[in-house]
Protein backbone atom coordinates (compact mmCIF):
# COMPACT_ATOMS: atom_id res chain seq x y z
CA UNK A 1 0.00 0.00 0.00
CA UNK A 2 1.39 3.29 -1.36
CA UNK A 3 1.74 6.17 1.66
CA UNK A 4 -0.73 8.12 0.30
CA UNK A 5 -3.35 5.43 0.25
CA UNK A 6 -2.65 5.01 4.16
CA UNK A 7 -2.87 8.47 4.29
CA UNK A 8 -6.35 9.05 2.31
CA UNK A 9 -7.34 5.48 4.24
CA UNK A 10 -6.66 7.18 7.65
CA UNK A 11 -8.35 10.54 6.77
CA UNK A 12 -11.67 8.21 5.75
CA UNK A 13 -11.10 6.32 9.10
CA UNK A 14 -11.78 9.72 11.65
CA UNK A 15 -14.51 11.03 9.23
CA UNK A 16 -16.67 8.20 9.75
CA UNK A 17 -15.58 8.57 13.86
CA UNK A 18 -17.06 11.58 13.45
CA UNK A 19 -20.20 11.36 11.72
CA UNK A 20 -20.43 8.06 14.40
CA UNK A 21 -20.36 10.59 16.86
CA UNK A 22 -22.64 12.88 15.75
CA UNK A 23 -25.18 10.60 14.98
CA UNK A 24 -25.10 9.27 18.69
CA UNK A 25 -25.65 12.51 20.03
CA UNK A 26 -28.61 12.88 17.87
CA UNK A 27 -30.11 9.86 18.89
CA UNK A 28 -29.10 10.35 22.87
CA UNK A 29 -30.56 14.48 22.43
CA UNK A 30 -33.62 13.08 20.78
CA UNK A 31 -34.54 10.53 23.58
CA UNK A 32 -33.76 13.17 26.38
CA UNK A 33 -35.87 15.72 24.66
CA UNK A 34 -38.58 13.00 24.46
CA UNK A 35 -38.36 12.02 28.24
CA UNK A 36 -37.87 15.55 29.17
CA UNK A 37 -40.78 17.13 27.33
CA UNK A 38 -37.55 19.54 26.17
CA UNK A 39 -38.37 21.68 23.16
CA UNK A 40 -35.72 23.32 23.01
CA UNK A 41 -33.55 20.12 22.87
CA UNK A 42 -35.63 18.66 20.02
CA UNK A 43 -35.80 21.95 18.33
CA UNK A 44 -31.32 21.56 18.52
CA UNK A 45 -31.44 17.97 16.62
CA UNK A 46 -33.57 19.19 14.49
CA UNK A 47 -31.91 22.18 13.10
CA UNK A 48 -28.05 20.23 13.21
CA UNK A 49 -29.74 17.59 11.13
CA UNK A 50 -27.60 18.95 7.70
CA UNK A 51 -24.54 18.88 9.64
CA UNK A 52 -24.74 15.09 9.30
CA UNK A 53 -26.23 15.10 5.80
CA UNK A 54 -23.05 17.33 4.75
CA UNK A 55 -20.76 14.67 6.46
CA UNK A 56 -22.72 12.13 4.73
CA UNK A 57 -22.69 13.66 1.84
CA UNK A 58 -18.24 15.16 2.13
CA UNK A 59 -17.29 10.86 3.08
CA UNK A 60 -19.34 9.37 0.07
CA UNK A 61 -16.93 12.08 -2.04
CA UNK A 62 -13.95 10.98 -0.30
CA UNK A 63 -14.39 7.35 -1.09
CA UNK A 64 -15.06 7.71 -4.80
CA UNK A 65 -11.82 10.15 -4.87
CA UNK A 66 -9.87 7.06 -2.92
CA UNK A 67 -11.59 4.45 -5.75
CA UNK A 68 -10.53 6.72 -8.58
CA UNK A 69 -7.31 7.95 -7.45
CA UNK A 70 -6.26 4.69 -5.80
CA UNK A 71 -7.40 1.91 -7.28
CA UNK A 72 -7.95 -0.34 -4.32
CA UNK A 73 -8.01 -4.04 -3.93
CA UNK A 74 -7.95 -6.71 -1.45
CA UNK A 75 -8.69 -5.86 1.98
CA UNK A 76 -8.95 -1.75 1.24
CA UNK A 77 -10.94 -2.41 -1.20
CA UNK A 78 -13.22 -3.78 1.06
CA UNK A 79 -12.53 -1.17 3.19
CA UNK A 80 -14.15 1.33 0.67
CA UNK A 81 -16.85 -0.92 0.37
CA UNK A 82 -17.90 -1.29 4.12
CA UNK A 83 -17.29 2.62 4.08
CA UNK A 84 -20.12 3.17 1.97
CA UNK A 85 -22.46 0.90 3.05
CA UNK A 86 -21.87 2.48 6.76
CA UNK A 87 -21.86 6.28 5.92
CA UNK A 88 -25.37 5.61 4.50
CA UNK A 89 -27.07 3.56 8.19
CA UNK A 90 -25.44 6.53 10.21
CA UNK A 91 -26.90 8.90 7.70
CA UNK A 92 -30.70 7.14 7.70
CA UNK A 93 -30.05 6.63 11.99
CA UNK A 94 -29.44 10.58 12.14
CA UNK A 95 -32.80 10.97 9.91
CA UNK A 96 -34.67 8.83 12.58
CA UNK A 97 -33.18 10.66 15.48
CA UNK A 98 -34.74 13.69 13.66
CA UNK A 99 -38.18 11.90 13.48
CA UNK A 100 -37.89 11.16 17.05
CA UNK A 101 -37.06 15.05 18.27
CA UNK A 102 -40.30 15.69 15.92
CA UNK A 103 -42.46 13.66 18.00
CA UNK A 104 -41.36 14.66 20.96
CA UNK A 105 -42.30 18.36 20.44
CA UNK A 106 -45.46 16.69 18.97
CA UNK A 107 -45.93 15.02 22.05
CA UNK A 108 -45.01 17.75 24.78
CA UNK A 109 -47.93 20.02 23.99
CA UNK A 110 -49.98 16.98 24.69
CA UNK A 111 -51.35 15.30 28.22
CA UNK A 112 -48.67 12.61 28.47
CA UNK A 113 -49.54 8.68 28.02
CA UNK A 114 -47.88 6.77 31.13
CA UNK A 115 -48.90 3.48 30.59
CA UNK A 116 -47.39 3.45 27.08
CA UNK A 117 -44.31 5.74 27.98
CA UNK A 118 -43.72 3.21 30.99
CA UNK A 119 -43.86 0.15 28.52
CA UNK A 120 -41.23 1.53 26.09
CA UNK A 121 -39.10 2.79 28.89
CA UNK A 122 -36.49 0.12 28.47
CA UNK A 123 -36.33 0.63 24.67
CA UNK A 124 -34.51 3.50 24.17
CA UNK A 125 -31.78 2.33 26.48
CA UNK A 126 -31.52 -0.97 24.67
CA UNK A 127 -31.35 0.99 21.50
CA UNK A 128 -28.29 3.58 22.97
CA UNK A 129 -26.36 0.59 23.80
CA UNK A 130 -26.69 -1.05 20.30
CA UNK A 131 -25.60 2.32 18.53
CA UNK A 132 -22.77 2.76 21.24
CA UNK A 133 -21.54 -0.50 21.17
CA UNK A 134 -22.01 -1.04 17.21
CA UNK A 135 -19.56 2.41 16.68
CA UNK A 136 -17.07 0.72 19.64
CA UNK A 137 -17.26 -2.55 17.39
CA UNK A 138 -16.20 -0.41 14.16
CA UNK A 139 -13.31 1.74 15.80
CA UNK A 140 -11.55 -1.57 17.32
CA UNK A 141 -12.64 -4.03 14.82
CA UNK A 142 -14.28 -6.19 17.45
CA UNK A 143 -15.95 -9.09 15.91
CA UNK A 144 -17.42 -10.32 19.18
CA UNK A 145 -18.36 -7.28 20.11
CA UNK A 146 -20.41 -6.85 16.67
CA UNK A 147 -22.37 -10.05 16.74
CA UNK A 148 -23.51 -9.24 20.30
CA UNK A 149 -25.02 -6.49 18.81
CA UNK A 150 -26.55 -8.24 16.19
CA UNK A 151 -28.02 -10.94 18.69
CA UNK A 152 -29.25 -7.64 20.73
CA UNK A 153 -31.54 -6.92 17.99
CA UNK A 154 -34.30 -9.70 18.37
CA UNK A 155 -35.19 -8.18 22.07
CA UNK A 156 -35.90 -4.67 19.87
CA UNK A 157 -38.30 -6.36 18.19
CA UNK A 158 -39.71 -7.79 20.42
CA UNK A 159 -40.65 -4.72 22.17
CA UNK A 160 -41.69 -3.14 19.29
CA UNK A 161 -44.24 -5.28 17.80
CA UNK A 162 -46.15 -5.89 21.69
CA UNK A 163 -45.98 -1.75 21.41
CA UNK A 164 -48.39 -2.51 18.14
CA UNK A 165 -50.68 -4.07 20.74
CA UNK A 166 -50.71 -1.75 23.54
CA UNK A 167 -51.43 1.29 21.40
CA UNK A 168 -54.18 -0.91 19.79
CA UNK A 169 -55.83 -1.86 23.25
CA UNK A 170 -55.19 2.00 24.43
CA UNK A 171 -56.97 3.34 21.59
CA UNK A 172 -59.77 1.02 21.43
CA UNK A 173 -60.63 2.04 25.49
CA UNK A 174 -60.36 5.24 24.77
CA UNK A 175 -60.62 6.85 20.95
CA UNK A 176 -59.49 10.33 22.15
CA UNK A 177 -55.72 8.89 22.78
CA UNK A 178 -55.47 8.33 19.28
CA UNK A 179 -53.03 10.64 17.91
CA UNK A 180 -50.62 10.49 21.10
CA UNK A 181 -50.91 6.75 21.13
CA UNK A 182 -50.03 6.61 17.33
CA UNK A 183 -47.08 9.28 18.00
CA UNK A 184 -45.56 6.68 20.50
CA UNK A 185 -45.86 3.80 18.40
CA UNK A 186 -43.81 6.04 15.94
CA UNK A 187 -41.19 6.66 18.22
CA UNK A 188 -41.38 2.57 19.29
CA UNK A 189 -40.71 2.00 15.37
CA UNK A 190 -38.14 5.08 15.11
CA UNK A 191 -35.85 3.44 17.64
CA UNK A 192 -36.19 -0.50 16.03
CA UNK A 193 -35.58 1.07 12.33
CA UNK A 194 -32.23 2.56 14.37
CA UNK A 195 -31.32 -1.05 15.92
CA UNK A 196 -31.81 -2.69 12.50
CA UNK A 197 -29.50 0.11 11.24
CA UNK A 198 -27.15 -0.86 14.45
CA UNK A 199 -26.85 -4.53 12.90
CA UNK A 200 -26.27 -4.07 9.40
CA UNK A 201 -23.26 -2.14 11.00
CA UNK A 202 -22.57 -4.67 12.95
CA UNK A 203 -22.54 -6.79 9.88
CA UNK A 204 -20.15 -4.66 8.00
CA UNK A 205 -17.99 -4.69 10.64
CA UNK A 206 -17.79 -8.72 10.63
CA UNK A 207 -17.31 -8.64 6.88
CA UNK A 208 -14.88 -6.11 7.02
CA UNK A 209 -12.65 -8.11 9.40
CA UNK A 210 -13.12 -11.33 8.42
CA UNK A 211 -14.44 -11.37 4.73
CA UNK A 212 -17.52 -13.26 5.24
CA UNK A 213 -20.92 -11.96 4.72
CA UNK A 214 -23.41 -12.99 7.14
CA UNK A 215 -26.50 -10.81 6.55
CA UNK A 216 -29.53 -12.13 7.91
CA UNK A 217 -27.70 -14.77 9.58
CA UNK A 218 -29.57 -13.92 13.03
CA UNK A 219 -32.93 -12.77 11.24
Amino acid sequence: MSLHLQRDLDHLKKEILTIGGLVEEAINNSIRALRNRDTSLAQAVIDKEYIIDEKEVDIEEECLKILALHQPVATDLRFIVVILKVNNDLERMGDFATNIAQRALTLSEQDPLPELLEFIESLPGMVQKMVRDTLDALVKMDVTLARKVMRSDDAVDDINRRMYIKVNEAILKDSSVAERAISLLSVSRYLERVADLSTNIAEDVVFMAEGNVIRHEFD
